[in-house]
C-alpha cells in the first residue's frame, strides 16, 4: 500500500511538474520583444510634415529627370517617418534648359523676387516638427521658398533641413532658417548631391533614425 502511494505521489509530482513547465514556456511564446521598428515609431513624438521644392526636367549632372532631386529624398523621408508632405510648386514654369535655369534663378535672387506657389497649407498648427527640403540655387534656397517662408510662420516648430546639390552641400539653408526663425529649434540638417539621390534611402532611412524617428 505504502509503495503504491509512492508511485501515485510521484506520477503526480511529475504531472505538475509538467504542467508548469508547459505555462512557463506557453507564457514564454507570448512574450513579443519590441521590434526596430516599433522603437523607431515610437521614438519620437508630434506631427511631422515635409515642406519641399524640387526641379525634374534637365538637371545638372543628372541629365533630363521626370522626378526631381529633393522629391527623391523627400519620398524616402516620408517612406520612412508616414509624415505628411507638401510640394511647393511655383506657379512660375522652370521648365527649360539648365543654363537658362541658372540665369532665370541668378536674376531671381539679385531682384529679390518671390514667385508665387500654387495651394497651400490650413492646418500648420497640426505639425510640431517640419523638415524643409530644397536643391541649391546659387549658394541657397529658390526665391520660390522665400515666398512660402513670407507666407509661413515656422517659429516655435523643429525644422529639420535636407538639400540636393552637386557641390554647395548645404550652402547657407541652415543661416538662412536661422535668421527667418530664431525661435524655431534647428536639428541635424543633410545634404545629398543630386547624382547620389537614387541611391541615398539607406544614408536618409539612418540620418533619420539619429534624429529618433
Amino acid at each position: 500500500m505504502n509503495i503504491l502511494k509512492t508511485i501515485m505521489a510521484s506520477a503526480t509530482g511529475v504531472l505538475m511538474a509538467a504542467s508548469c513547465n508547459a505555462a512557463t514556456n506557453k507564457e514564454k511564446a507570448t512574450v513579443i520583444e519590441p521590434t526596430q521598428e516599433t522603437q523607431v515609431t515610437n521614438a519620437r513624438e508630434g506631427k511631422a510634415l515635409i515642406v519641399f521644392f524640387s526641379h525634374a526636367g534637365e538637371n545638372y549632372a543628372v541629365g533630363n529627370i521626370t522626378v526631381g532631386n529633393t522629391k527623391v529624398v523627400a519620398d524616402y523621408i516620408k517612406d520612412y517617418t508616414h509624415a505628411d508632405q507638401f510640394e511647393v510648386v511655383a506657379e512660375k514654369s522652370y521648365d527649360m534648359s539648365y543654363s537658362d535655369l541658372i540665369k532665370v534663378a541668378k536674376e531671381e535672387q539679385n531682384k529679390g523676387e518671390k514667385p508665387a506657389f500654387k495651394g497651400g497649407i490650413d492646418n500648420l498648427d497640426h505639425y510640431d516638427v517640419v523638415f524643409v527640403g530644397t536643391p541649391i540655387w546659387w549658394g541657397t534656397f529658390p526665391q520660390v521658398m522665400f515666398t512660402f517662408f513670407d507666407k509661413y510662420d515656422l517659429n516655435g516648430k523643429t525644422i529639420i533641413p535636407f538639400t540636393t546639390h552637386e557641390g554647395s552641400g548645404l550652402g547657407s539653408v541652415v543661416n538662412d532658417l536661422k535668421k527667418l526663425y530664431p525661435n524655431a529649434k534647428l536639428e541635424k540638417a543633410l545634404a545629398v548631391k543630386g547624382t547620389d539621390a537614387r541611391s541615398s534611402k539607406e544614408r536618409v532611412e539612418k540620418w533619420l533614425l539619429e534624429l529618433g524617428f
